[in-house]
């Protein structure tokens, strides 16, 4: 068995769902929204026997997590408490419960995860990113991370007004792409005191890289800048083509040693090429998209990735 946490409708797990079904792969969405109310999680630990672990699923099928090959945590979904509970204390009360709970089992669990929720949660965070993807060898850009109003002012000047800024996470209600940091935007600098802001200094480049690592395996695919109408995020030229791209043997191989650092068997890493030829690392998504990359260069990603699912074994030791 082979589990893909994430929401009805994702067309990345859709996708990955249709094709182990037609290799014959038992497989199920694992909707993590329905945990507790409508999917029951349930641990036994006899006292003289190994524990053993369960999942309910709405429509009565019962899952031994023994028995499952691999977990794609994609996108789970946040735990939903039931609306019967309406004192705030018992809410926040039933949601920790069940989130620790949950987190406990899978961290007990013995399969594939990818990625492992602790690994991927961590990894997530771009300031451990941007610190680990430097140890590692990959050049990163002159950043700063700061709620203090006149340390980004400094940052901004210093760099002659060629700055962007960039949340450290999106969020469904608050999306956002990287954007240039205008002098109308300086004039309303105090504004950052309110919330930590993540700035860096705009790279030029010629193409735009997303690198997309499953276990041993790395695709690397590149937009050209010059096609872009919004060269400062590609994310928003939905039209851009991207080819097949190989990189320095010393770029692969900085990435291979993110990626363990990290603990991650799958990421989606954005690199930008520079006119002078140096590969400068911007982020690592652990649910990074891939499939408008696949259809535009003809990549076998999904491929790889129900290949690696199947397979069951993880490309390093531990959660």
């Amino acid at each position: 068995m082979i589990l893909v946490s994430s929401a009805p409708g994702d067309g990345h797990a859709e996708e990955v769902l249709a094709k182990l079904a037609e290799q014959g792969a038992p497989c199920r969405l694992l909707d993590l929204s329905s945990f507790p109310q409508h999917l029951a999680l349930t641990a036994r630990y006899p006292r003289n026997r190994d524990p053993r672990f369960e999942l309910r699923f709405p429509d009565g099928v019962i899952v031994d997590l023994a028995e499952v090959r691999a977990v794609w945590w994609r996108r789970p979904q946040p735990y939903r408490i039931a609306a019967e509970i309406t004192d705030a204390a018992m809410r926040h009360f039933a949601a920790s419960e069940t989130a620790t709970a949950a987190a406990g089992i899978w961290q007990a669990t013995t399969c594939l995860w990818v990625n492992h929720p602790v690994n991927d949660a961590a990894a997530a965070h771009k300031p451990w990113q941007l610190a680990t993807a430097r140890s590692a060898g990959l050049t990163i850009p002159d950043t700063l991370i700061t709620n203090d109003p006149e340390e980004a002012r400094s940052f901004w000047e210093g760099h002659s007004g060629n700055v962007v800024y960039k949340p450290f996470r999106q969020t469904r209600t608050a999306w956002r792409e990287t954007r240039m940091l205008l002098p109308e935007d300086v004039s309303g600098i105090e504004a950052v005191h309110l919330a930590p802001v993540l700035f860096q200094e705009l790279i030029e480049g010629v193409a735009d890289l997303r690198v997309t690592v499953i276990g041993d395996e790395l695709f690397a695919a590149a937009a050209v800048l010059d096609e872009a109408g919004y060269a400062v995020d590609v994310r928003f030229n939905p039209g851009i083509g991207y080819q097949p791209h190989t990189l320095p043997d010393e770029v692969v191989i900085a990435i291979f040693r993110l990626m363990r650092a990290l603990g991650l068997e799958y990421g989606g890493i954005d690199l930008r090429l520079t006119p002078g030829g140096q590969y400068v690392f911007f982020e690592v998504n652990p649910a990074g998209q891939f499939l408008y990359v696949e259809r535009s260069s003809g990549q076998p990603i999904t491929a790889a990735l129900i290949a690696h699912l199947l397979s069951g074994k993880p490309t390093r030791v531990g959660p």
